[in-house]
């Protein structure tokens, strides 16, 4: 397996963001489908983890995601998915209506 040549960019939180960060993304489809509840990295230390969420009609898909990087470089990365019916994806705004943080009600 290759080492990346560049530190991997853990800080995106919405498809806007990671279109300025990764200069060679591509998106097919809606980049954010799953909507980011939290997210806690460390670029020093190599990990992040993040929990996201997918709003449907009878509820919302919620994604877990960790990333640790290896002695060599490499990453490990664990996933999980799980839906939990009858809640919704809760959104608080600021002044300018940008959203601050959201919760699973």
């Amino acid at each position: 397996m290759s080492v990346p040549t560049k530190g991997k960019t853990l800080h995106n939180t919405t498809a806007d963001g990671a279109s300025k960060n990764v200069k060679d993304i591509v998106f097919w489809g809606n980049g954010d489908t799953f909507a980011l509840i939290s997210k806690a990295s460390s670029q020093e230390e190599g990990w992040m983890k993040s929990t996201k969420a997918m709003q449907t009609s009878q509820g919302v898909v919620v994604q877990v995601t960790t990333q640790q990087r290896n002695p060599d470089g490499s990453y490990a990365i664990a996933e999980a998915l799980t839906f939990v019916p009858f809640v919704t994806i809760s959104e608080e705004r600021n002044d300018k209506n940008e959203v601050t943080s959201r919760t699973i009600i």
